[in-house]
């Protein structure tokens, strides 16, 4: 028997090679630019499969990718000629209103945790988008907008189900594993695959609101100083957004949970200038969470650098005025409140005094567009670079180990580093923004 029909036997349906039915439909991800071919595709349906096919893609020699949502830029879950763990049949969520917690595969998107939580008016700090994968999300840290009421998607993770690299099944919480629990908390992708999480969740209501003013780009300099000094005074219901792009900037804050005074924050934002257009009121929670997905869909080629800045200062916000160009969107989000109340050594994540996260994002269509679609992204986001100061692990696309340096300050690489050594020796894991471990002696 051959390998091929060996593997066919063993693993069934859940074994997709190239050549069959959905294979190209399974190699897809979120960024069209990415175009490889695995050399296998395994459809996991639970812990028990995913140690299998680790140990299938050891004996075969193959690098291992992981899909969940396949939202990383850089199309790190797909390996060419490689073995791509699919995660996404593991999809489930099951919540306990009693307890406020959330148990969630490690295939499931944001979306399934957000529905199944509002069915009990709870939630957790879950992204923005509701076709993100959970697991890809919370590993690298996790912003959304309740992340300034109840901190990062990874600090509400109460415990971790885990699959290593040698394939053994593991637990990790502060009392089993805790350095590999806190290394999965902003750590990326480095340690294991996460077959399940167990979130804590809140009791934050089914409404939200949202409030943008939109001004021409020669009044955003001064729109965008007023608006940074609003922020900084923002309840923590309150999650402060700025955006660049097509010759005009729109600015605005988004509120999650009890509303009452949600509208308390319009009058200061709008006497800032007049606007030329203004989208202000209430919605649902669920409608939140997925407003962003069609203009963050499929079928695009994109290409993204981000920065942290632990401040805003005047001449940031003119050089991103200077370079908020027609085809290139410029975003901005602020951080703090229950973000920066977590202990800096308390887990991986390590960016905790940052005030914004900046991001210069493009996307398009044309092939023949990407050296200098991504050429602009890399100009515009350097003009930033001097007020920057760190990266957000989630938001690094080719900056390979400087990005990572840039990610997790030197004391915390190190730790990673140590984690690392433990759980991957041999780094396995290592599609990813790598951390490698230490070399043997």
């Amino acid at each position: 028997m051959t390998t091929t029909a060996r593997l066919r036997d063993e693993l069934g349906d859940r074994l997709v090679l190239p050549g069959d039915e959905h294979y190209d439909r399974m190699r897809t991800v979120w960024n069209a630019m990415v175009d490889r071919r695995p050399r296998m595709i395994v459809r996991c349906a639970g812990p028990d499969d995913v140690a299998a096919a680790i140990r299938l893609a050891r004996e075969q020699g193959l690098e291992i990718g992981v899909r969940c949502g396949g939202h990383s830029v850089l199309g790190i879950s797909v390996p060419d000629d490689g073995l791509m763990i699919d995660l996404t049949p593991m999809g489930a969520v099951t919540v306990d209103p009693a307890t406020r917690r959330a148990r969630v595969q490690g295939g499931a998107l944001l979306g399934a945790l957000d529905i199944a939580a509002q069915q009990h008016g709870l939630a957790t700090t879950a992204g923005n988008v509701s076709h993100t994968g959970v697991g890809g999300l919370t590993l690298g840290g996790g912003m959304g907008w309740l992340a300034r009421q109840y901190g990062l998607s990874c600090d509400n993770v109460v415990s971790y189900e885990v699959v290593t690299a040698s394939g053994e099944r593991l637990r990790a919480s502060r009392d089993e594993h805790p350095d590999l629990y806190w290394g999965l908390r902003g750590g990326g992708g480095n340690f294991g695959i996460v077959t399940e999480f167990e979130f804590q969740l809140h009791p934050v209501g089914t409404r939200a609101y949202v409030a943008e003013l939109t001004y021409p780009l020669d009044a955003a300099a001064a729109v965008l100083r007023g608006w940074r000094d609003l922020s900084a005074e923002a309840p923590r219901q309150a999650t402060f957004t700025a955006s660049m792009g097509r010759g005009l900037a729109t600015v605005g804050y988004v509120w999650a949970g009890d509303t009452e005074h949600a509208a308390d924050l319009l009058p200061p934002l709008r006497s800032l200038g007049v606007p030329v257009t203004e989208n202000v009121g209430e919605l649902s929670y669920v409608e939140l969470q997925t407003r962003e997905d069609s203009p963050e869909g499929h079928a695009f080629r994109r290409y993204w650098k981000g920065h942290y800045v632990r401040g805003l200062p005047d001449e940031a916000i003119d050089a991103m005025v200077e370079h908020g160009g027609v085809d290139m969107g410029i975003s901005l989000q602020a951080y703090g409140g229950a973000i920066a109340d977590v202990p800096d050594d308390d887990a991986a994540f390590s960016q905790r005094d940052a005030a914004f996260e900046y991001v210069a994002a493009s996307r398009w269509d044309d092939p023949a567009e990407d050296a200098e679609r991504m050429a602009v992204a890399r100009r515009t986001a350097a003009a930033i670079e001097p007020f920057s100061s760190g990266a957000y692990v989630n938001a690094l696309s080719d900056e390979g180990a400087a990005g990572v340096r840039r990610a997790y300050r030197p004391a915390k690489l190190d730790r990673l580093t140590t984690v690392k050594t433990a759980y991957d020796p041999e780094n396995v894991f290592h599609l990813n923004h790598n951390i490698a471990p230490a070399a043997r002696s």
